[in-house]
């Protein structure tokens, strides 16, 4: 089999080489091939200019993505198997990170996207907690390229239509509805890896429970943010709106298939990875509902989304370092040993189910008035969804934090050190003013979303 495959690549890689030569061959006959010396004859290419624009959508992603990537950095500082390399691998992906915000051509938007795979990588293969980082590592690797290749089959087919690959110029294009349904198909499964959508969800789980907690905090803080905005920045001009009850399906499933997973998982960072996968496919009913509240709704879910899946992996992190252990049967009552802590832990809770007053019922509010304005039979549908986020939600902390202290794994006391306990306060009082004063939040992106959406 992998002889046979082996032929076959070498062979078509015979004739496309063959084809090239013969049409340089052919195309000797030109007389200014031989007088003009200097000169380069059969100049041909993409015109890929590296600019760097930014409006307030990149600012806040930007600024959102430094928030953590600072956190990640005071949060290993300290801890011991972390070094030089570990630190320069989070530089090198803020860096990384700008130029994926702030690139305006859609060439150079794919090469940064897809260049932020190597640090991530490197950090679950190398600096991942248990035997099965390896196999961790290379799904995300395995996934990540195959949504890669459905995006650059979409994006040359898109530089082949228009002759370029600015994204100022995109906007005004129109395409055809055949060419148009293509480009958005391929984008859109190509994206769902990094969203993720189910079934393509499945690396995430894995390399949630292999990374170290700096790099569960990228994965669900930035790495699932990079696909809620490129599919801002890139579906916009080739949406196609009878793909929508499509889409909605696919995200339907993405929203319930996580939650009836994460309720039967015993490693508490599966459940929470499982919950961040749910979230996600929540926040895309927002962006394609066609309404103005419900976009600016996905913004605010995916904001909170991003502090407080943060703040659950630093918990479970913190709770990692001290007992060397995730299974949830080895915990209880772990309130008389850490009250700060629990209480912590409670907090980000409740964020997680999105209760009023917490960083996520902004954004779930906004989006469910869009769902109801669009179909009220499928916020009944949500609804349900949202009930069962509240069960695990609450059963992971009831488990965890309350009943009798288990004196037979845990032998010793040990809360929040004082550094811990900064980094925490932090994400609560960015979470709860986030929750509280949503108006703030509003005044600050009602206008650049209003204009994105108005594009679209």
């Amino acid at each position: 089999m992998v002889i046979g495959l082996n032929r076959i690549i070498n062979l078509s890689l015979v004739g496309i080489f063959s084809i090239f030569f013969l049409h340089l061959l052919f195309s000797l006959n030109d007389f200014n091939f031989f007088v003009n010396f200097n000169l380069f004859q059969f100049t041909e290419g993409l015109r890929i200019i590296y600019i760097l624009g930014f409006d307030l959508i990149s600012v806040i992603f930007i600024f959102l993505s430094g928030f953590l990537l600072l956190i990640c950095i005071l949060f290993s500082w300290f801890i011991s198997y972390k070094g030089s390399w570990f630190m320069s691998l989070l530089c090198i992906s803020f860096f990384i990170l700008i130029n994926v915000f702030g690139v305006t051509d859609l060439i150079l938007f794919f090469f940064f996207f897809e260049l932020l795979i190597v640090p991530m990588y490197l950090i679950i293969g190398i600096w991942g907690g248990r035997s099965r980082k390896i196999y961790a590592a290379y799904l995300f690797l395995l996934y990540t390229l195959l949504g890669s290749v459905l995006l650059l089959f979409a994006f040359v087919f898109i530089v082949m239509l228009t002759g370029s690959s600015n994204f100022e110029y995109l906007i005004g294009v129109l395409f055809c509805n055949l060419n148009q349904t293509v480009i958005f198909l391929f984008i859109f499964f190509g994206l769902s890896v990094k969203i993720p959508i189910v079934p393509f969800h499945l690396w995430l789980p894995e390399a949630h429970v292999e990374a170290p907690t700096a790099g569960s905090i990228i994965l669900a803080g930035i790495v699932l943010k990079l696909g809620f905005y490129a599919f801002i920045r890139i579906l916009f001009f080739c949406v196609n709106g009878w793909l929508i009850s499509f889409v909605f399906v696919i995200f339907l499933i993405g929203f319930y298939f996580p939650s009836f997973s994460a309720i039967s998982q015993v490693d508490i960072k599966k459940i929470i990875a499982y919950s961040s996968v749910s979230h996600m496919n929540f926040g895309m009913f927002g962006l394609f509902s066609k309404q103005l509240v419900g976009f600016v709704g996905s913004f605010f879910l995916m904001l909170g989304h991003a502090i407080v899946a943060s703040a659950l992996f630093l918990t479970i992190g913190t709770l990692y370092e001290r007992y060397k252990t995730r299974i949830i049967f080895y915990y209880s009552g772990l309130f008389f040993l850490m009250p700060l802590w629990s209480v912590s832990f409670f907090i980000f809770i409740l964020g997680n189910f999105g209760l009023p007053g917490t960083v996520n019922f902004v954004g779930e509010l906004l989006i469910l008035f869009s769902i109801f304005n669009f179909k009220v039979f499928l916020l009944f549908l949500m609804f349900i969804g949202l009930i069962l986020t509240l069960g695990y939600s609450l059963f992971l902390y009831v488990r965890m934090v309350n009943g009798i202290l288990i004196d037979k794994f845990i032998r010793y006391y040990c809360d929040l050190t004082r550094r811990e306990f900064i980094l925490f306060v932090i994400l609560i009082v960015g979470s709860l003013l986030y929750g509280i004063l949503p108006q703030l939040w509003l005044d600050i992106l009602f206008y650049p979303v209003y204009l994105i959406w108005f594009i679209i």
